[in-house]
């Protein structure tokens, strides 16, 4: 199987449309991303207007992981069946839609249900992804494209602190939300217009042979008659789903708390927190980028595509872990910087192998759906970081915060190496 695969090529036509859904996917990520940080980059604005505490901001970061975590539990199985096309083009009129209404909140409560609305609208975006990755890419290169689009979390939050402080300086917190609002409902368009997933009778056989032999684990009907709640049963989705948790719940507490605990803990002057809150993220958007390639790479030497992408899972979150803690202890800022930026690097390649591991780990007819439960158990993570974040910062410091992360994650790494071990069989 492996000279097979790798002794076809996709014709041109393929490549482009492989291409577009790349292209397509990242703007759709990007945007994803910038609504998601607009919270974080704003904290100060609308704790000041709104009156919040760093308890209250910390439950109101993470009143959107929350829904985002349970909608993962029913939309993978959705994207399988319904296909990525319309479960993300409806996600993204829904989320567009909800970060609008964040900027009109006038109140914590009205906020928290923005936030909730976005955490549902953004559920399909990665689930759809790794879908439309499985289905237009071999087995054993799915790590490049897989880097690809995991990219642009990074790349939104990078670009965040660059683009909207100067909006809100020019007008209000409110307008961040509704300018990115606007965007998503832009991107929803123009998702729907030119994506389509690949359709056999209208593609040559040099084609279709290309396309069955990259889905040949894929060859199952799409809606298998077994729930989706089988895949329950096995230790590899549970170790997925809890090691994803350590490395979400590392990064999220950057995500949501790297401006305000730049501020707070280490008095930066606002105008030098954007540049150097950028920084991490756009080493992120690299992290990511060179792990899908290295990752394709590594599964073509490893014994099997699983354990490949697993190790390179295990190694990026251990290496999270080692460099969060002198980030947390350091006096320099500019050395706890550095040492931020190699974690985000590092938390992008786990994500991105994370990603990757769960196109090979899962039975073909469910991508989506084993990708979604580990999203499921990562976006737990990510819902609990900025609250005991938050809370931990107000009653101590981030300090103990941040090693707290550090612990959790660690525990990530022994889940991934000690449970995933095998591929689920076709349910």
């Amino acid at each position: 199987m492996i000279n097979i695969t790798t002794s076809l090529k996709p014709s041109s036509r393929i490549r482009r449309r492989q291409a577009l859904a790349l292209v397509l996917l990242v703007v759709c990520g990007v945007i994803n991303y910038l609504d998601r940080a607009t919270l974080a980059v704003a904290n100060e604005y609308i704790r000041a207007d709104l009156g919040l505490s760093l308890g209250q901001m910390g439950l109101l970061l993470s009143a959107f992981s929350w829904s985002y975590a349970l909608c993962q539990l029913p939309v993978g199985a959705l994207v399988d069946r319904i296909g990525p096309r319309w479960l993300l083009g409806i996600g993204l009129v829904v989320w567009s839609v909800a970060q609008a209404a964040g900027g009109l909140a006038s109140t914590f409560g009205w906020f928290v249900i923005a936030r909730i609305a976005l955490g549902i609208g953004e559920a399909p975006q990665f689930p759809s992804a790794a879908r439309v990755v499985s289905n237009w890419f071999p087995i054993r290169a799915r790590g490049t494209p897989t880097g690809i689009f995991n990219s642009a979390s990074p790349l939104g939050v990078a670009l965040a602190p660059l683009c909207l402080p100067p909006l809100i300086a020019a007008t209000s917190w409110h307008w961040a939300f509704f300018v990115t609002g606007a965007m998503g409902l832009m991107a929803a368009v123009i998702w729907l217009t030119l994506y389509r997933d690949p359709v056999h009778q209208q593609m040559s056989a040099e084609e279709c042979a290309y396309l069955e032999v990259a889905e040949s684990r894929d060859a199952a009907p799409k809606a298998a008659s077994t729930s989706w709640l089988a895949l329950f049963r096995y230790r590899t989705t549970w170790g997925m789903m809890l090691g994803f948790f350590g490395s979400v719940y590392l990064n999220w507490v950057y995500l949501t708390w790297l401006p305000g605990y730049l501020r707070t803990e280490r008095h930066m002057a606002f105008a030098h927190v954007g540049i150097a809150a950028a920084i991490p993220f756009m080493c992120g958007f690299a992290g990511a980028l060179i792990a899908g390639w290295a990752s394709d790479r590594v599964a073509r030497r490893a014994a099997s595509p699983l354990l490949g992408r697993r190790n390179a899972v295990v190694v990026s979150t251990l290496g999270m872990v080692a460099f969060t803690i002198p980030a947390a202890l350091v006096e320099s800022n500019v050395v706890a910087v550095a040492c931020i930026s190699i974690v985000i690097f590092l938390a992008n390649a786990s994500s991105a192998c994370a990603w990757s591991l769960a196109t090979v780990a899962a039975p073909p007819s469910r991508i989506a759906s084993l990708g979604a439960l580990q999203n499921f158990g990562g976006f737990l993570g990510g819902a609990l970081a900025p609250v005991l974040t938050g809370y931990i910062a107000q009653s101590w410091s981030f300090v103990p915060a941040l090693l707290t992360g550090a612990g959790i994650a660690f525990l990530g790494a022994v889940s991934y190496r000690y449970l995933v071990v095998r591929p689920i069989p076709e349910l």
